[in-house]
């Protein structure tokens, strides 16, 4: 049985207004330097700009999904759709299937609609990859038949890839910017299932010790924001990333108990 939190130490879900705010504005920077390097004709450099602004967008809608940041309910759905904007993708879909992702994992395989998020786990890489495309648009069929509530921010969601395009296509005899990030967006959306699903769950086992993995290190851990603590996470998805490095030191002596050995990076 994995410690309760309250033994590992509550200060893990401790999150300061500066770290929240710091998650918040993120993407809008990335947004910001996007426009900047754009317009100087850095066109080479853009996407690394992209792959910063999905690693602080997928890191903070993470936790505003998990509730684990401090938001109210109202700031809580803004930031749902804002955050999303950003990526042209719905951040309420992401909500509504994450949340079934914690709840059902692992599914079973023949039943994809029960786990929609996980269901590339089940699958070879190379289907994962070739998943990409209609992996997004299938989370969003999935949450609209079932979020009722949601429905109104859904449909506005789902009307932004077409909006954003359209103005990117509208704007191309002046500048490429707005076409070519959206591009960038909706591309690189494909590499989710076996980024976020198959890597850290592919051959899970039957307990939630072996159900996904941790990877640790100096450098990629930070560079996507403590993400590659997928373990940690499932395990107390109430602790805010910022806080995961930490509560895997916390861990250690349990997983190595346990017979668990963190994958190693740099």
């Amino acid at each position: 049985m994995k410690p309760a939190l309250d033994d590992l130490g509550t200060d893990l879900l401790a999150t300061r207004p500066g770290q929240r705010r710091l998650a918040l504005t993120r993407p809008a920077l990335g947004v910001a330097v996007y426009v900047v390097v754009a317009a100087l004709g850095w066109w080479w450099v853009t996407p690394v700009v992209m792959f910063g602004i999905f690693v602080a967008v997928v890191t903070v809608t993470h936790d505003v999904v998990h509730r684990s940041i401090g938001l109210g309910p109202r700031a809580t759905e803004w930031a749902l759709f804002l955050c999303g904007l950003v990526l042209v993708e719905s951040g309420h879909a992401y909500r509504a299937t994450h949340l079934q992702h914690h709840r059902a994992f692992p599914a079973p395989e023949d039943d994809p609609d029960r786990d929609p998020e996980g269901y590339p786990a089940h699958i070879s890489l190379l289907g994962a990859a070739c998943y990409g495309p209609v992996f997004l648009v299938r989370l969003w069929r999935w949450a609209y038949r079932r979020s009722r509530r949601d429905r109104g921010w859904l449909v506005a969601e789902a009307a932004a890839p077409v909006l954003v395009i359209a103005g990117g296509v509208a704007l191309l005899p002046v500048t490429p910017m707005l076409l070519w990030y959206a591009v960038m967006a909706v591309v690189g959306s494909w590499v989710y299932p076996v980024l976020t699903v198959y890597l850290p769950h592919h051959d899970f086992g039957d307990t939630p010790l072996t159900q996904t993995r941790t990877l640790r290190g100096r450098v990629i851990p930070a560079v996507f924001l403590e993400l590659t603590y997928h373990l940690e996470h499932h395990l107390y998805p109430q602790v805010p990333s910022h806080r995961l490095a930490e509560l895997g030191r916390r861990l250690d002596p349990f997983l190595a108990a346990s017979g668990v050995r963190p994958h190693r990076v740099i």
